[in-house]
């Protein structure tokens, strides 16, 4: 791996156009590259943009799952690329901060005045004095102690480990290699011990260690000649819909989806699959209906309205607003001035055309002019949030976060 270069260095902020979709990291023995999502604001200093990347992976880890992570073949050069086991990576080497090497213990015994008596081979190993009334006194017992074994077979598969996840991501933490391990890579022979570990430990964190060597040692043998990887998206459009639920919405929004059916005049009627919002919003007594969109009109260095939902989308929402207002569920029904919709788009709070400071802010409006005069809820509001914010704050419902975000949709010239 290239050395030279600072962190920094091998931060992209993706465009989010063609060519340019990719979030998350791709590496080959030369080097890596981690690819942020449109809107990002890389931080400064390395220590911060150290905890970024990680929390960029941690992102991708909790918001993806394997067949989001399907790069096509013309973004990336080598078409066998193989998708990178992150957490395994990230898992053995946080062990390796806390506890340095795995070494196991081999069982000692000696003779002491203290410590755990093995009174099988005190009474094997140890002179009694016999007392007057015939009873036996050991002044000094065998105790068992115990002493680390680093040359066992699991510690050098272990350092193995350690010295790959560093040689592949460890410039995420510290800029040298530990030792390299002098065992030379037997899959076969790594894993059968391995297994054996895992099933034979009650031991979480050890259970944690044993499987990510596993998958680590399964990813090393699989992987082409090249040993080009990553691990990330070409869709991150997913994650941010998934982003702004977790932050945003309830648990129960398919009480708010639009169905349909056909009556039909020959067989039976049936049911269609229904309109589903990303995310509906509630505070206070208000409802909120959201469109994540991850567009990049709010990230331009001059913004193009080209570069908002069109049409479909802005009719849908409407429909969303009409379902809600009317709905056949009187509990349900809101009252069309405690009603709003949005879209919502990335962009970054520290550099962008529109002079907004805060973490959330109004672009504009979309309206029907089918609508002669639309209610509020028929006025989709075009709301950018900042990227790094969000995803720093995704734990949870922040209802801070949630005022920023109603303030911004209710109040747009504040």
């Amino acid at each position: 791996m290239e050395t030279n270069k600072t962190i920094k260095e091998r931060c992209i902020v993706n465009s989010n156009e063609d060519g340019e979709r990719f979030v998350g990291i791709k590496a080959d023995t030369e080097d890596a590259v981690v690819y942020f999502p449109v809107g990002y604001q890389l931080p400064e200093s390395e220590v911060e943009i150290r905890r970024d990347i990680k929390m960029l992976f941690s992102v991708l880890r909790e918001y993806t799952e394997k067949k989001d992570r399907v790069l096509q073949k013309k973004k990336f050069e080598i078409a066998q690329s193989v998708d990178f086991p992150i957490n395994a990576y990230l898992e053995i080497i946080n062990y390796y901060f806390e506890h340095e090497y795995y070494t196991e213990t081999e069982r000692v015994y000696k003779t002491a005045i203290k410590g755990k008596t093995d009174w099988s081979k005190t009474f094997k190993r140890q002179r009694p004095i016999v007392q007057q009334n015939g009873s036996l006194v050991y002044t000094q017992t065998t105790v068992q102690t115990s002493t680390p074994n680093d040359t066992k077979m699991i510690t050098q598969i272990h350092k193995y480990c350690v010295y790959e996840c560093f040689d592949k991501i460890g410039w995420l933490y510290v800029p040298n290699l530990p030792a390299k391990s002098e065992i030379s890579f037997d899959k076969n022979r790594f894993i059968s011990i391995l297994y054996d570990k895992l099933s034979n430990t009650n031991n979480d964190t050890n259970k944690r260690l044993f499987k990510a060597m596993i998958d680590m040692i399964e990813f090393i043998d699989e992987r082409p000649n090249e040993k080009q990887f990553y691990f990330g998206t070409d869709v991150f459009e997913y994650v941010w819909e998934k982003l702004i639920d977790k932050v945003f919405g309830i648990e129960n929004k398919q009480d708010y989806f639009p169905k349909t059916k056909w009556n039909l005049r020959f067989g039976k009627e049936r049911m269609n699959r229904p309109l589903e919002p990303d995310t509906i919003m509630i505070y206070k007594d208000k409802v909120y209906v959201l469109d994540a969109k991850l567009y990049r009109y709010g990230a331009m260095d001059v913004p193009v309205a080209s570069k908002l939902p069109h049409s479909s989308d802005i009719n849908k929402q409407i429909t969303y607003g009409q379902y809600i207002n009317k709905h056949p569920d009187p509990s349900l029904r809101t009252e069309e001035d405690k009603l709003f919709n949005a879209f919502i788009m990335p962009f970054n709070s520290g550099k962008n055309q529109f002079g907004i400071t805060e973490y959330f802010g109004n672009v504009g409006e979309a309206t029907g002019e089918w609508i002669p005069n639309p209610k509020a809820f028929e006025k989709i509001q075009g709301i950018v949030v900042d990227v790094r914010y969000l995803m720093h704050h995704r734990f949870g419902k922040s209802v801070d976060s949630i005022k920023q975000l109603a303030d911004a949709i209710e109040y747009p010239n504040c």
